[in-house]
């Protein structure tokens, strides 16, 4: 299954970030990373259908809500950073 996956410095931004991605009705799920992110100081994102990603980042920059990074997650389970 395909979606995408935006990463956060802390879980109080990851936290905000669901909170104003669902009032804006944007179906999202705060999950942890990834062991390997973890390692990169990635330990918790948002899971947002890949439809929504622009809209969903374009929201948190409007509200201020740093993101570190975001992801496609493929079919095969490979990780893939994308460029927003």
């Amino acid at each position: 299954m395909r979606y995408c996956f935006i990463t956060f410095n802390s879980l109080t931004a990851a936290q905000r970030a669901e909170s104003i991605l669902r009032r804006s009705t944007i179906r999202c799920s705060l999950q942890r990373s990834p062991r390997w992110m973890e390692e990169q100081g990635c330990g918790n994102g948002l899971r947002v259908d890949c439809e929504d990603l622009h809209k969903a980042v374009n929201i948190l920059r409007g509200n201020r809500i740093l993101y570190k990074r975001a992801y496609l997650r493929q079919e095969d389970g490979a990780m893939e950073e994308l460029r927003i």
